[in-house]
């Protein structure tokens, strides 16, 4: 996988640089690199790319601030932050159009495009907990989401059976307001969101009794979510559109599924392999033993088995041979977890560790006793380093 360049160096920016330098770099390259401009050019779409991402960290105060002092590895890690991992053209060209550049910016318009637009309802997230069994497999959950959902009273619009919007007065119906001023370098114009009408370019004056204008109300929504096999802590899904309804008919926000792995009472996750820990009395290990080791499974619907029942757990026998020692551990290839978005699966590790009973009996106190003193029960002697022996050698 190739290093990803510095934020600032892709926009072309010092350290020190102020969000309006920031955006105006962004949106030369943007212009510069878009897919309109450059069709079929697919280096061209890679730097189009680069440019949305570095200006997606940049332009939020705590991103950046996260990325200034640790890097790459400071972002995209956190519940909230965007994940690059899936980043394609589309997010690269929404995050564009949220900026309010379009057809006009690229081939020389002046007019601000699309006219008044509705504000977005939020995003939204959600932490889904899975065990094991479920990440080994993947699985489909249904999910209960209390969000902002439409007013049926008035159908999302905010007003009042029989109402109608009137225009803004600040704006005139435009959903922006300018402001121009003059410089010895030439005049200037800022626009931004009309403040009033919040760019809807209407406002209700005979709001809807239920929703008191908003369109939109407190509520609940069952959404199902397809889980990939191969998850991990910390991946998350987007579900479009499935998160607030936005005021008065706007566009929905999007769901963030946040995963989190359940602690297993059997496994340890690590990476894509699982480890089982494999406890064996001295006497197995002395004297070799054959043991059924239990390893991930589902039932045939997917549904994962009760931890408790170890005896429904698919099993594979493994044999300990003879004077096997604690600490070593036995590999069992494609029995762990599959990699995500792959075939690749890893391997279930079985690691021996030695029990040592806690209570004994007089009897057994006595055998041990016994054992302990004959010369086979006790641990070879180490011999003499070279440098001994090179000191004895040397008479030192």
């Amino acid at each position: 996988m190739a290093t990803k360049r510095d934020y600032y160096e892709v926009l072309g920016v010092s350290r020190e640089a102020s969000q309006d330098e920031i955006k105006a770099a962004y949106r030369k390259l943007a212009m510069k690199y878009h897919p309109d401009q450059n069709q079929g050019n697919k280096d061209a779409e890679e730097k189009f790319k680069e440019v949305a991402e570095a200006y997606e960290i940049l332009s939020h105060a705590e991103k950046r601030q996260r990325y200034d002092r640790f890097g790459h590895e400071g972002v995209g890690s956190g519940v909230g932050d965007f994940d690059f991992s899936h980043f394609d053209l589309s997010d690269a060209l929404r995050i564009f159009m949220q900026e309010g550049f379009g057809f006009g910016d690229i081939f020389g318009g002046g007019r601000r495009r699309g006219g008044p637009r509705q504000e977005a309802g939020r995003d939204l997230q959600v932490t889904l907990q899975l065990s094991l069994e479920e990440i080994a497999a993947g699985v489909t959950k249904k999910l209960k989401i209390v969000k902002l959902v439409r007013c049926d009273e008035c159908r999302g619009s905010g007003l009042k059976s029989g109402a109608q919007p009137s225009t803004c007065p600040t704006c005139q119906g435009r959903g922006e307001v300018r402001q121009v001023s003059r410089s010895i370098f030439g005049q200037f114009v800022n626009v931004s969101t009309c403040p009033q009408c919040r760019g809807a370019g209407r406002i209700i004056t005979n709001p809807c009794s239920t929703c008191r204008g908003d369109g939109r109300v407190r509520g609940e929504e069952m959404v199902e979510v397809k889980i990939p096999a191969g998850v991990a802590t910390g991946n998350y899904l987007t579900v479009r559109e499935k998160g607030d309804v936005g005021p008065r008919g706007g566009p929905s926000g999007d769901l963030h599924v946040v995963i989190e792995e359940k602690e297993h009472p059997l496994f340890v996750r690590h990476g894509n392999d699982v480890i089982y820990d494999l406890y064996l009395s001295f006497p197995e290990l002395a004297l070799g033993v054959e043991k059924d080791i239990p390893t991930l499974a589902v039932d045939k619907d997917g549904k994962e088995l009760p931890p408790e029942d170890t005896n429904r757990y698919q099993q594979v026998r493994i044999h300990v041979h003879p004077g096997t020692q604690p600490g070593k551990v036995f590999r069992l290839r494609g029995k762990g977890l599959p990699e995500l978005q792959s075939y690749q699966k890893g391997d279930l590790l079985v690691q021996v560790k030695v029990w040592v009973p806690t209570k004994l009996n007089p009897r057994e106190k006595e055998l041990l006793q016994e054992l302990s003193e004959m010369e086979n029960m006790q641990p070879p002697k180490k011999g003499k380093s070279f440098f001994q022996k090179f000191k004895e050698a040397l008479n030192i």
